[in-house]
């Protein structure tokens, strides 16, 4: 087992930069090194129509205008730049924001620094499959609502949100709709505007491209939205966000852009038989149950949660092995239990008991069987060591005990 190479079902944190992607980028690193803000020569020239035809790239995956493209250093930053720019810029009309407390925290801790300034903010909870109850949303949305902030996809569930529905209720209010769609472009179609989505964030490094690039999708036109820049200096991307252009991160953010308009649906067809696969594996052994609405989810996602087995434990008996998360990246250094899992009604002890499985473009069959091995016997090894298992195994109520205090 040792010479096995490890297995990566981690997707969701990041993803292998595509080949192709960094072919594309290498030659914007020392022979094509210009800025592309330096208008007076060539090599200046030569990466500002790198910028361009990149931006082109992403527009075409997303179905939008290329200027309505703002590249930045990732989506934490598309977040705050759409929350803390459209605050500031609407103001006059309000200070209400809506959100579901199964957001980001690139989301939640934004709301957070926004109450702080004197924003007003609604953490929408969810249902038990994670998706938001329409008729919520809606009784939310008062007269000094400027924005609802909806994720697309869940970093942690997969579950996809009814984006197009909510967006129907933020046209009939008049407000503005943004969306976390990180875990979605790349993946899964994402048209905001034929959707409804006025300002959408997402990343390179989500969708086989390189970390330290993302970007802001801003609707020009019905409605024209602003953002105030949230970074100040030389006025580039419209004036939205200053800064010198990561020249070859954005170059392999637009390849990766146009290998996802190109192979997405192939990719994820492949890739969400792989994750029923290992799905349908794991669920033959006892007492697990699926995390999130399995109707609408993303193809690549599973959370499983393995009862009577602690999650952190569990990945300690096969992270040599096989690469999975019990929870977010971002958060994963406290032993928290998911708050995600927790928003969704899980009990403390379930949540606790959770393994995220994302899939990618180069996991094959091969990782599948091997991953299925590896955490089943996990499982197994983890029951038989646990009091708790045994007590259920012999049919006591766990529920009805009362653990002594000490």
């Amino acid at each position: 087992m040792s010479q096995h190479r490890l297995i990566y079902l981690d997707n969701n944190a990041t993803t292998p930069c595509d080949p192709r992607v960094v072919d594309a980028m290498v030659p914007y690193f020392y022979e094509k090194h210009g800025n592309a803000a330096s208008r007076s020569h060539q090599f200046g020239w030569e990466a500002e129509d790198a910028v361009d035809y990149a931006r082109e790239q992403i527009a075409a995956l997303l179905e939008v205008e290329d200027k309505e493209i703002i590249f930045t250093s990732g989506a934490t930053e598309s977040n705050n730049l759409a929350l803390k720019g459209v605050f500031e810029m609407y103001a006059r009309k309000g200070n209400h924001i809506i959100t579901l407390e199964t957001e980001h925290k690139a989301i939640l801790d934004t709301c957070k620094h926004l109450e702080k300034a004197g924003a007003e903010i609604t953490y929408l909870k969810v249902k038990e499959d994670g998706l938001v109850d329409l008729a919520d949303l809606e009784a939310a949305i008062k007269p000094t609502t400027i924005l609802v902030t909806v994720m697309w996809a869940n970093n942690e569930t997969g579950v996809i949100q009814p984006m197009r529905e909510i967006a129907q209720i933020c046209e009939k209010h008049g407000v503005l709709f943004h969306s976390d769609a990180t875990q979605a472009v790349g993946k899964i179609p994402t048209h905001p505007r034929e959707i409804g989505i006025h300002l959408m964030s997402f990343t390179a490094h989500k969708m086989y491209g390189p970390k330290g690039v993302g970007g802001l999708y801003v609707s020009r036109k019905n409605p024209r939205v602003k953002v105030t820049a949230q970074m100040d200096g030389g006025g580039h991307e419209r004036g939205m966000r200053s800064g010198t252009l990561n020249v070859p991160g954005i170059v392999g953010f637009g390849k990766a852009a146009e290998i996802a308009k190109n192979e997405m649906q192939q990719d994820a067809e492949r890739i969400s038989r792989l994750r029923d696969k290992l799905q349908n594996a794991l669920m033959q052994l006892e007492e697990t149950k699926i995390n999130g609405n399995v109707d609408s989810r993303m193809p690549h996602v599973t959370n499983i949660s393995f009862k009577h087995v602690e999650g952190e434990g569990l990945m300690m008996t096969f992270n040599q092995h096989v690469a999975v998360s019990s929870g977010s990246a971002c958060t994963s250094a406290s032993l928290e239990p998911s708050y995600v899992l927790v928003a969704m009604g899980l009990g403390d002890d379930l949540a606790h008991s959770s393994i995220r499985f994302s899939l990618g473009r180069f996991t094959t069959e091969e990782d599948v069987d091997f991953a299925v091995k590896v955490v089943a016997e996990g499982v197994n090894h983890m029951r038989e060591l646990s009091p708790i298992w045994e007590m259920y195994k012999d049919g006591v109520d766990l529920t009805k005990i009362e653990w002594s205090a000490h």
